[in-house]
């Protein structure tokens, strides 16, 4: 589909509003027409008798007709560029929602600040594309339409002689035409890479000061800051360059204009006011054809923006529903099984997961542990298909995990991943952000729950205490059970727990998957964890070990086996000593 294709594709649903914004333009054009044939008239009827009430009839009417001509250009200009703004806030929101869809791994190879020059520069260029080159492409085609005929009327060889270096301009676009469209390239790009820094920088501003990295950072900024900069003054330099030229060009039209004008009337061959009619309709047509660099550049710009957007837009999310997805009603059991289950990340040579076989009934508390690298993490990731995972590998209460819904899936999983992610608001909102309706009550139960709630009362707003970006106010400990009492209000029948306990000591991690398994509801926990004691209070332990499950059973059994678990064990309580 052609860039143009596109544009309509976005304007289709405004049809009728940039209908009645195109059909005000034309009614523009059309007065700006019938105005100098009326100054025409008049300035003509001079030569023979003319009367004081003429005149005044004459320039009453042209100042009405004037008054029109401004009164229905505005209303074009906010129909149109209000259809503009349409698709502006359309756009964004789709974009939102594509980005809700897509499946992690895509923000493994796009950018924060890439995606926010998107959702800004790049949809903004788009809305200039769709009201301003829209409107002045529109303004063109009727200002040549009906004001070229009229001058033709008037005096052929006068108009073909104005109109002789109008090629010229069309040419010179041409040849810009690329060079403009490249140079947009470079500059939306530059932009990207100077917000991801941003970014970046501003998430990581606690590390760069610990490092004293400030003066790093600051050459990196000025170093993307100067490439932008170069970037933006080649465009600029372009289109400096273009409209002085398309402007020049138009102004030796009306020079041409007036030096054979005035020999025409010198002549007898035209009159005075054929002469001024020409020369209105000729200034008339300067603003329009100065206008097309403008509106080129916009189109650059916007073409440009269209291939960026619709890249995030067009993007086939990997994990998504199919048509035949259940969405399952009744509430899970837990039971989740295994069956020669294997997973290799895209461009991997080695499978993270290699032949996993298990089944973790109902209700049970399940340990994984294992050394980096094992796939433990992989492992959590699978169950909620934040990972794209074959068929018939993963069950749960003996459905096929790639044909359930998305949301009967996730709905029964509560997942505390290893980054304990926080909005920046109050920890009430972002204990209850599973649930927004939760009661304050459900709240301190689930924050009683995951240890916490006794710290919150120490805060000086309690549960009304703003966590900052990230968290970025509270300990890492605090953190971890806050995000493990957002997953505890849930409720599900299954919690994964992925090194989220990583933060806390081990006495307080044992307490909490204690009290999981006390709270008198049959839930599913599968708790990935180096902190072994805590290990140790699971039902049955999973050990895992380059990406195969090595061992199983429950502590006590496991430490009287020589194997990979006793030896970490071992290690574990070295480490104690050594502290």
């Amino acid at each position: 589909m052609s860039r143009f294709q596109k544009l309509l594709n976005y304007l289709n649903p405004y049809k009728w509003q940039v209908a009645q914004g195109i059909f005000a333009l034309f009614i523009v054009n059309a007065l700006s027409v019938y105005i100098p044939l009326s100054i025409r008239s008049g300035i003509d009827r001079l030569k023979t008798s003319v009367t004081s009430d003429y005149l005044t009839q004459l320039a009453i009417a042209i100042v009405g007709l004037t008054s029109i001509m401004w009164i229905v250009r505005m209303i074009s200009r906010i129909l149109i560029f209000g259809v503009g703004r349409q698709v502006q806030a359309t756009m964004k929101q789709n974009i939102f929602e594509q980005i809700l869809r897509l499946e992690p791994g895509y923000f493994a190879t796009t950018t924060v600040g890439d995606l926010i020059n998107r959702f800004t520069s790049d949809v903004e260029n788009i809305m200039r594309l769709v009201g301003f080159a829209v409107l002045s492409t529109a303004n063109i085609v009727f200002a040549y339409a009906l004001t070229l005929p009229a001058m033709l009327y008037i005096n052929v060889k006068l108009t073909l002689m104005a109109l002789a270096v109008y090629p010229l301009m069309l040419i010179t676009v041409q040849l810009f035409s690329q060079q403009l469209r490249n140079q947009q390239v470079v500059v939306q790009e530059s932009i990207s890479d100077l917000s991801e820094l941003i970014q970046e920088d501003m998430s990581g501003i606690s590390l760069i000061k610990i490092y004293a990295q400030e003066e790093t950072e600051r050459k990196a900024f000025r170093k993307k800051n100067h490439e932008l900069f170069k970037a933006n003054l080649k465009l600029a330099e372009s289109r400096n360059t273009i409209f002085p030229i398309i402007q020049g060009l138009a102004s030796i039209s009306l020079l041409v204009l007036l030096w054979q004008g005035g020999l025409a009337i010198a002549r007898g061959e035209i009159s005075v006011g054929d002469f001024l009619s020409l020369v209105i309709y000729a200034q008339n047509l300067i603003f329009p054809t100065a206008l097309l660099g403008f509106t080129i550049t916009a189109y650059q710009r916007g073409e440009v923006s269209i291939d960026r957007v619709e890249a995030i837009l067009f993007a086939r999310p990997k994990i998504s529903d199919e048509a035949t997805s259940l969405h399952v009603e009744t509430a899970f059991q837990g039971q989740i099984s295994a069956q020669d289950f294997s997973y290799t990340y895209p461009g991997a040579e080695t499978p993270a997961l290699n032949q996993l076989n298990f089944t973790i009934k109902a209700g049970e508390t399940i340990a994984i542990v294992g050394p980096i690298g094992s796939g433990k993490s992989t492992l959590a990731n699978a169950l909620p298909r934040l990972l794209e995972i074959p068929e018939q590998s993963l069950f749960l209460d003996g459905y096929d995990l790639t044909k359930l819904s998305l949301n009967s899936l996730r709905g029964a999983i509560a997942y505390v991943p290893q980054e304990s992610f926080l909005f920046s608001t109050s920890i009430e909102n972002n204990i209850r952000y599973g649930d927004p309706l939760a009661s304050k009550n459900i709240v301190e139960a689930a924050a009683k729950l995951g240890q916490i709630h006794a710290e919150i009362l120490n805060f000086p707003q309690q549960y009304e205490t703003v966590v900052g970006e990230r968290g970025i106010t509270l300990s890492g400990g605090q953190r971890q059970r806050t995000a493990l009492a957002r997953a505890l209000l849930l409720n599900a029948p299954i919690l994964i727990l992925d090194d989220a306990l990583s933060s806390v000591d081990n006495q307080t991690a044992t307490a909490i998957l204690q009290n999981l398994s006390h709270t008198g509801q049959k839930r599913t926990v599968i708790f990935i964890t180096h902190q072994l004691s805590a290990a140790a209070t699971a039902d049955r332990i999973l050990v895992m070990d380059k990406g195969e499950i090595v061992q199983t059973g429950a502590h006590q059994e496991l430490i009287a086996q020589k194997g990979l678990y006793q030896w970490l064990c071992n290690q574990n309580q070295l480490e104690e000593l050594l502290h």
